[in-house]
């Protein structure tokens, strides 16, 4: 059985092509950023933390990847980077081996969930990872359940994909995709 991870992987790379625009909104320390940097056009990753740019920068660096931009801000402010994009990935929480003090935060994931949604192309997806065993991370998990859950049934598709018999609040995956046959008006 898959790790909501790997789902999460699965589901991106079943769309995206050498020709599409994809966001990273949580750098991390760089592994959706490289493995999207395989797939895509361009990638935009975003973290607050210079220590994940390094990271990242490091292990693009390694597989001798170029086509990812590194922003130092918060996912929030990806509308003044991007128009449009195919895919985005989310992960939830802290950064491994950092600042354990340092986490995504509702609002901010919250703002940018909905511009993402918004510049999402008709066929496109997100994925988001949520991390929620930190303090803080419940109040995020449910305020992502809870916009996730009141999108639009007729523009968006939310799933969820998790374990139910892990303890210690294992990770899981919410997928959003964008409807093809939406229509505005």
């Amino acid at each position: 059985m898959k790790r909501p991870l790997e789902m999460a992987h699965d589901f991106l790379a079943e769309i995206v092509t050498k020709k599409d625009i994809v966001v990273d909104a949580t750098m991390g320390n760089g592994h959706d950023t490289l493995f999207l940097a395989k797939l895509a056009k361009q990638v935009y990753a975003f973290d607050i933390q210079e220590q994940a740019l390094e990271k990242t920068q490091e292990r693009l660096d390694q597989a001798g990847m170029t086509n990812a931009q590194l922003i130092l801000q918060g996912h929030e402010t990806l509308d003044q980077f991007v128009t449009e994009a195919k895919v985005g990935i989310f992960n939830l929480g802290y950064l491994p081996s950092a600042d354990k003090s340092v986490i995504t935060q509702p609002q901010t994931t919250i703002e940018a969930l909905e511009k993402l949604c918004h510049l999402l192309v008709k066929g496109g997806r997100i994925a988001i990872m949520i991390y929620y065993g930190h303090e803080g991370g419940d109040t995020e998990r449910d305020a992502v359940l809870d916009f996730v859950s009141q999108l639009n049934q007729q523009e968006y598709t939310a799933t969820i994909y998790r374990t139910l018999n892990q303890v210690n609040n294992p990770p899981f995956l919410v997928m959003i995709e964008k409807l093809e046959r939406y229509r505005h008006g």
